[in-house]
């Protein structure tokens, strides 16, 4: 087996440990980052946004898939974080949940973009495909740790997992042989699976560009997320069910994510109707930046400082100026150029003040 541990070194007291799993789960957030961004720039928006998005979904996602999965191990019986609390911060030990990184990151990533003016559905819309991705370029990470395994099996591609990483059921030797007892590959049956979608989410995408509204390709993101998932949880044995029965408390809330992407496809293209959806937006709302916010400066003061020449600006005619206030202009400007010719004044008059009547 691969030893999950790349290389360690000691630090004065402090002892660093460089693991596959941290290498991989950085590995698919910058991959799944890469991809968001192109997306993003795709739509007419800043895809160099998403890097300082990152710096809020990143953490948050850690955060809330840590928590989600030590909540999801108790729920299922086990004491072995309820004994050694200090274990949830041990995070490169493995045990990240796909659903507490997705809740905590979209709440992160809500309160990034409100603050920011972004559009809410141009960055799920672009962002749904990369999760998949990043999560499927993890999964391997799963297999070094000897984790997310499923039953036995009696397949070809069936692995074998040693003594020591086996589940409580799983425990007995003499039924379940190191030698010869082969569990099913979940991690496999998932990292295949998002990586289909994250194809197929790809093709619709260029395919029926035109039709997609925004939140149209979210949704479908919740439709095959959420069912994919629901299939892997009949594979998974340490999952905690809800009472007798075989679902799992993740298959549920798969299930219901699904459901609410078709809901949402259904409001989307008017076959149901919300009034709460009323509003919904048919286009991305996109913020053009300024592209040179200096040019606006330069030709005013150019144009200010040839007004003695005769030339005034489009900007200075617009600017309202009284009077009085131009006339004490024009009689300070007389006051502090007094060695100009009398040749040089006369197109002064052609300025943005009126000029006094004769009479």
């Amino acid at each position: 087996m691969i030893d999950p541990v790349i290389f360690s070194f000691k630090l004065f007291n402090w002892e660093i440990v460089l693991r596959w799993y941290g290498v991989l789960v950085m590995l698919g957030a910058v991959a799944g980052a890469l991809w968001a961004e192109r997306e993003i720039k795709r739509r007419g928006e800043n895809g160099e946004v998403i890097w300082d998005a990152m710096v809020w979904v990143l953490p948050a996602g850690i955060i809330g898939a840590r928590l989600w999965y030590v909540m999801n191990n108790i729920m299922g019986g086990s004491t072995y974080y309820t004994d050694n609390p200090v274990k949830i911060l041990n995070i490169p030990e493995g045990g990240l949940h796909f659903f507490g990184g997705l809740l905590f990151g979209v709440i992160a990533l809500s309160i990034f973009l409100h603050k920011s003016g972004k559009d809410m559905w141009l960055f799920l819309d672009a962002l749904a495909p990369a999760t998949l991705l990043g999560q499927a370029i993890a999964r391997p990470a799963n297999f070094i740790n000897q984790e997310l395994y499923g039953p036995p099996t009696q397949l070809p591609w069936g692995i074998s997992i040693e003594a020591g990483h086996r589940l409580a059921q799983f425990s007995d030797l003499n039924r379940f042989p190191v030698e010869t007892t082969r569990f099913h590959p979940v991690f496999a049956y998932e990292m295949i699976l998002n990586f289909l979608i994250v194809l197929f989410l790809f093709w619709l995408s260029r395919r029926y560009e035109k039709q997609l509204k925004p939140g149209a390709l979210f949704s479908v993101w919740l439709v095959f997320a959420g069912l994919s998932r629901t299939f892997i949880e009949f594979f998974r044995p340490d999952q905690p069910r809800i009472g007798e029965s075989f679902v799992s408390y993740t298959m549920l809330i798969s299930f219901l994510m699904a459901v609410a992407g078709v809901v949402m496809l259904l409001i989307r293209y008017g076959k149901l109707g919300l009034a709460m959806a009323a509003g919904w937006e048919d286009e991305y709302q996109v913020r053009q930046a300024e592209k040179n916010p200096r040019a606006r400066v330069q030709p005013i003061a150019e144009d200010v400082s040839d007004m003695d020449g005769g030339v005034v600006s489009k900007a200075a005619k617009r600017k309202p100026v009284t009077k009085a206030k131009a006339s004490g202009k024009k009689t300070a400007a007389r006051k502090t150029e007094p060695k100009k010719a009398p040749a040089k004044k006369a197109p002064a008059k052609k300025t943005a003040t009126k000029p006094k009547s004769k009479k």
